[in-house]
């Protein structure tokens, strides 16, 4: 019975270590990659000249009435979206459509005066082949019937012209767009030709800048240059300066130019927004990443870049040439087409697989992004 205790504590031992080696032999789930926000190093704004400008559209025509009257309706506001055709502002028809009905009563009696004398040239025709009248007679009345049919082709003209003009008294929209601007109210009398509002037409979108004469040398059309807009801070596109103007404004001194760019699919562009343009040097730029991107250790700075291939994180070292209030400035240790973790640098691992999402929380696929 002594000999069965003594067996008892070694065999429940036996058991519980083949329990634990089984346990043991079911390894847990992998966990998925980590989601890892990632960026691309920008140009330092240190090596880049900046200029604060608007988003404004490429085509800003500005509309006005044919004639002149007095503007009985406005239609629409600041802001209004608009489609072709569509009527924005009216005159008052009354003297336009007195007008009109004018030239009709002179058109009727010109071509009444016209059928008379065809009537007499006709008639004076019949008596000229009897000889009861000499040829200077019937001269006489072929050029009047000659005068009357171009008195009645010049009323007939002036009559069309005031049906057009009364037509004019509708502004129509031309394209579709949104109105940028009004100048003028219901009620206010305004010239032909006197700006009424003006239309920021749908389609590409430009930056307006205003540039000083000591760097206006600098820019020439076709440059490329970056595009940041305020409210997406960060988020620098690629751009082209598109026009120059040849003179300054003679209050502010300043070359206004133009800037078009090409902006991500999905990008909410709207017009009047604050917008930077980045001119960069024609040095070798540095480059710049969030201050978040970077971890010191032992003196040295280094950030974690995924490898496309792998899409496993690796440490690099970088040399920091500046701090910034939200850039580090980096001169060694990048290349722009790094793919650079923004933050948590301290949670990470050499060699940790992440899954790289955009700041809007959408994946990025880095093998497909050049």
């Amino acid at each position: 019975m002594a000999t069965h205790a003594r067996f008892l504590p070694g065999l429940a031992l036996g058991m519980a270590v083949l329990l634990l080696s089984g346990c043991g032999a079911d390894e847990p789930a992998q966990a998925p990659p980590r989601p890892a926000i990632v960026v691309q190093p920008q140009p330092a704004a240190a090596t880049l000249q900046v200029f604060s400008g608007e988003v404004r559209a490429r085509e800003e025509p500005s509309l006005a009435f044919r004639v002149g009257g007095k503007i009985a309706q406005r239609r629409v506001d600041v802001g209004a979206r608009v489609r072709a055709g569509e009527v924005l502002a009216e005159l008052d028809p009354q003297d336009l459509t007195l007008q009109a009905e004018a030239a009709r009563a002179q058109l009727a009696a010109a071509e009444a005066e016209l059928e008379l004398a065809r009537t007499e040239r006709d008639r004076y025709d019949r008596m000229l082949e009897r000889q009861l009248v000499s040829r200077s007679v019937f001269d006489a009345k072929q050029a009047s019937f000659d005068a009357a049919r171009a008195k009645a082709e010049s009323a007939r003209a002036q009559s069309a012209v005031m049906e057009n003009q009364r037509d004019y008294a509708r502004l129509p929209a031309p394209a579709d767009g949104v109105i940028a601007a009004r100048m003028a109210e219901a009620g206010q009398v305004v010239a032909a030709g006197q700006a009424v509002f003006t239309l920021a037409v749908d389609g590409a979108r430009e930056v307006a800048i205003s540039v000083p004469e000591a760097q206006v040398g600098r820019l020439s059309v076709g440059l490329p240059v970056l595009v940041e807009l305020w409210s997406r801070g960060g988020e620098r596109w690629p751009g082209t300066v598109r026009e120059v103007s040849p003179a300054a404004d003679p209050q502010a001194r300043t070359f206004a130019a133009r800037v078009s760019f090409t902006a991500p699919d999905g990008a909410s562009i709207d017009l009047g927004q604050s917008a930077r343009v980045y001119l960069v040097g024609s040095d070798d730029a540095q480059l710049s990443v969030p201050l978040s991107a970077v971890g010191g250790e032992a003196g040295e700075a280094f950030v974690w870049v995924i490898d496309p291939a792998s899409g496993r994180t690796l440490r690099r070292a970088v040399t920091v040439a500046a701090w910034g209030e939200r850039e580090a400035t980096i001169s060694a240790g990048l290349a722009p087409t790094d793919w650079v973790v923004s933050g948590g640098v301290h949670l990470i691992r050499e060699g940790e697989a992440l899954a790289p999402i955009d700041r809007d929380n959408r994946p990025v696929n880095l093998s497909a992004v050049p």
